[in-house]
C-alpha cells in the first residue's frame, strides 16, 4: 500500500512551505559574512515593523518557553508585584516560572474554555500595587484568545505605570497584535503562526521595557539577559553567541511570505479558517471547547460528543493513518477531545484533506458521522472565499 502523506495540523510545529525549507537547507554562511549580516539586520527590521515595535526585536536560538523566561527576568525584580492572568496550561507555566524566581505575584484564573476578561483585569489592577501584567494571547491548551486590544488600551489609559507582557507563542503571525495598543513585551517562537521551523524565539521589547531593564543593573541570568543581546540586535556584525544562521534564513523567507500576503489579510484568513473548521467539526458532532467570544484564530480544541464514547488515543491514531496529525488535549480536557492547529501557511488542499481525514478517522472508530458533512462545509466556504 502506498503510504498516506500526513498533514501536520497540531498547535505547532506547522507545515513549512517549500521555499522556507529551501532557505533552511541553503549553504551555511559564516555569521560574519556581510551578506548574512545584512539579511539578519533586514529580518529584525521586518519583525519590528510587523508589530510596530519602537524598541528591539530579539531573535535568539531557543524555545518559546525560554522566551517566556527571558521576557520576565529582564523587567521584574523582587520589588515588583506581578498580576498574572491564566487561561490554562501555559498561563500556569508562566506562573511556575515566576514562582521559581520568588516574585511577588497574584494570579487570576479563568475556567477552562473561557478567558479572563477586560473587566476582571481592570478590577484586579484597581486594587493597586502592581507594576507588571502578564497574559497569554492564545492559550494553546484551550483555544482561548484574550481581548488583547481592549485590555492593552485599558491598561495604557488607566494604569500607565504597569508594564504589559504578552505571551504570543500561539498567536504572532496569525492573530492581530500591535504594540502601539499598549503592549510592552510580546514573544513567540518560529514554528507556530510565523510558519517557519522550530529552533528560535522572538521577543519584542518596546522602549519602556528596555528602560526598565537598564534601571535594574546586573541580573543573575547570562544567556537570556537583554544586555548581552542588545548590541547584536542593534548591529548584527557584533557577537555574543553564534546565531542560528540557517534558521534565520528560513525565518527571513517566512517573513517574506507574511509581507507578501499582508499582515491584516493574514490575520483575517486565520479567523476565517478557524470559523470554517469549527462549523465543519460541529457538523459531525464535535463541540468547540472554547466559548465563541474567546475562540482563537490559530488553533481549536474540539471535544468528543458526550453521548458517544470515544477512545481518544484510538481516534487520533485513526486520523493519523488517514493522513491528518492532530494533538491530544491537556489538563482538564485531557482524553476528552483533540487539538487542531490551523495556522501559518495552510492552503486549501490541506484544509480539505484534514477535514476528510477527521471524517474517515471518526467513521473508522464507529462514530455516527454523516460522510461528507464536514467536507461539505469546508468545500463550500473555500469555494465562496474571494
Amino acid at each position: 500500500m502506498i503510504p498516506t502523506k500526513k498533514i501536520v495540523m497540531v498547535p505547532g510545529p506547522v507545515p513549512v512551505s517549500p521555499s522556507i525549507l529551501q532557505a533552511l537547507g541553503s549553504e551555511t554562511r559564516a555569521h560574519t559574512d556581510p551578506v548574512f549580516v545584512a539579511d539578519f539586520q533586514a529580518l529584525l527590521g521586518d519583525l519590528r515593523d510587523m508589530l510596530h515595535c519602537d524598541g528591539i526585536a530579539f531573535l535568539v536560538a531557543g524555545s518559546g518557553t525560554m522566551g517566556m523566561e527571558m521576557a520576565v527576568v529582564n523587567i521584574a525584580s523582587q520589588k515588583d508585584r506581578i498580576l498574572l492572568c491564566s487561561n490554562g496550561h501555559f498561563g500556569d507555566r508562566y506562573e511556575s516560572i515566576c514562582e521559581r524566581r520568588g516574585y511577588r505575584m497574584d494570579v487570576v484564573k479563568a475556567e477552562w474554555g473561557k478567558s479572563v476578561t477586560v473587566e476582571e483585569v481592570d478590577a484586579q489592577l484597581a486594587k493597586g500595587g502592581y507594576s507588571i501584567l502578564i497574559m497569554t494571547h492564545v492559550e494553546t491548551s484551550t483555544g482561548a484568545m484574550i481581548q488583547l486590544k481592549e485590555i492593552a488600551e485599558m491598561v495604557k489609559k488607566k494604569y500607565p505605570e504597569v508594564l504589559f507582557l504578552v505571551d504570543g507563542v500561539a498567536a504572532a503571525g496569525g492573530a492581530e497584535a500591535d504594540m502601539r495598543w499598549g503592549i510592552d513585551l510580546y514573544l513567540t517562537c518560529t514554528q507556530k503562526a510565523l510558519g517557519s521551523v522550530p529552533g528560535m524565539m522572538v521577543l519584542w521589547a518596546n522602549k519602556r521595557a528596555l528602560e526598565k531593564r537598564e534601571s535594574m543593573g546586573q541580573i543573575p541570568e547570562s544567556y537570556v539577559d537583554f544586555a548581552r543581546w542588545i548590541p547584536v540586535m542593534v548591529d548584527t556584525k557584533q557577537y555574543w553567541g553564534t546565531p542560528a544562521v540557517n534558521n534565520i534564513m528560513a525565518l527571513k523567507e517566512a517573513m517574506h511570505i507574511i509581507k507578501e500576503e499582508g499582515y491584516e489579510a493574514r490575520c483575517k484568513r486565520h479567523a476565517e479558517d478557524a470559523a470554517m473548521l469549527a462549523e465543519a467539526m460541529e457538523a459531525i458532532g464535535f463541540k468547540v471547547a472554547c466559548e465563541k467570544p474567546f475562540r482563537a484564530s490559530t488553533l481549536s480544541v474540539f471535544l468528543y460528543p458526550q453521548d458517544m464514547p470515544v477512545d481518544d488515543a484510538a481516534f487520533r491514531a485513526a486520523v493519523a493513518e488517514e493522513g491528518g496529525l492532530i494533538a491530544g488535549c491537556l489538563g482538564a480536557f485531557a482524553g476528552k477531545g483533540f487539538r487542531m492547529g490551523h495556522m501559518a501557511n495552510l492552503d486549501k488542499h490541506m484544509l480539505v484533506a484534514m477535514a476528510a481525514a477527521v471524517e474517515r478517522g471518526a467513521l473508522r472508530c464507529g462514530m455516527k458521522v454523516e460522510p461528507g458533512a464536514a467536507l461539505a462545509v469546508v468545500q463550500k466556504k473555500l469555494a465562496l472565499r474571494a
